[in-house]
């Protein structure tokens, strides 16, 4: 293997944080040096690539070169790696808090419920449970797992498949029975409020009219009704009588076996997202992690089989 050709990390750090303040004064208070020593630094590396990554400009400030600007792009990406597997090397292997970070109706719907089986398993786990609707960066956040949904396309993390995911219409099973507004067909919705889920940023996502239209049922209104910030306030309006939600396969929770949410009739859309666990590489052995890897994926197996 040929020798790396690295410049200083002194220097890339300067260079780094020089760079995202456009100012020498501000990064050197974040590196707890001058402003002058960033200068050297910043200096001494141009030197070394022998080319200028900054314009001084005469109001005495900087500003990024055409390369400075690439170059410093890719750094902030290596660095926050490098401390990433930094954190992961200094945690010792036998920690067993766990942080895991998901979405708000998959926490509610599905992960919390089967907590206790994890706490039977596995009781020396520690785990905690972060509710977010971005996407993790494990670079920059504490957190050990995530349960992203998406495509399965994750650079640099470990990714493994756990459930596909399918909509469908449910309610309450009071709306069902009434001859004047019929619900047996999917073009019987026309007589009905449809209840959304406000979730037209996320590109693809089966809300009410992608649905209508992928089943081929015209005729029905798909912007009347109200609209929730997430999929199960929309699952407990339905509950409670106020109209017809989509349902998924995966956030159905317990609503359809304790009979609170009927579908009144079979028809569903498959959604082009799926749900993944994922985790650093560097880190996915790491006993506890590897614990709850297996443990959630044996749920998830189990949930597939059932529906």
């Amino acid at each position: 293997m040929s020798r790396r050709q690295l410049p200083p990390l002194t220097a890339l750090r300067a260079f780094e944080a020089a760079a995202r303040h456009l100012n020498f004064e501000r990064a050197g208070e974040e590196l707890a040096v001058t402003a002058s020593a960033i200068g050297q630094q910043v200096r001494a590396l141009e030197s070394w690539l022998r080319r200028p990554l900054f314009t001084r400009l005469p109001s005495k400030g900087v500003a990024l070169t055409a390369l400075g600007e690439r170059y410093a792009t890719t750094i902030s990406g290596l660095l926050d790696q490098l401390d990433e597997a930094t954190a992961q090397a200094m945690r010792p292997d036998a920690s067993t808090a766990l942080t895991v970070s998901t979405m708000p109706s998959f926490a509610l719907s599905w992960l919390i419920p089967r907590l206790g089986s994890l706490k039977e398993r596995h009781p020396e786990l520690e785990v905690r449970i972060s509710i977010s609707a971005h996407l993790t960066d494990f670079g920059r956040e504490d957190v050990d797992v995530a349960i992203r949904f998406g495509q399965g396309v994750y650079p640099g993390l470990r990714s493994d498949l756990l459930m596909e995911e399918h909509f469908f219409p449910v309610c309450s099973a009071a709306l069902l029975g009434n001859p004047q507004r019929p619900l047996r067909e999917p073009s019987d919705l026309r007589h009905h409020t449809l209840l959304h889920e406000a979730a037209e940023s996320i590109p693809g996502y089966i809300t009410w009219p992608r649905w209508l239209a992928m089943a081929g049922v015209d005729g029905v209104d798909s912007a009347q009704g109200p609209r929730f910030s997430h999929t199960f306030l929309a699952l407990q309006a339905a509950a409670s009588g106020q109209g017809v939600a989509l349902a998924t396969s995966v956030l159905i929770g317990d609503y359809q076996d304790a009979g609170r949410l009927v579908r009144p009739f079979p028809h569903q859309v498959r959604s082009p997202y799926q749900y993944y666990l994922v985790c650093p590489e560097a880190s996915a052995e790491r006993p506890a992690i590897a614990a709850f890897r297996n443990w959630i994926r044996n749920e998830a197996k189990a949930h597939n089989e059932r529906h």
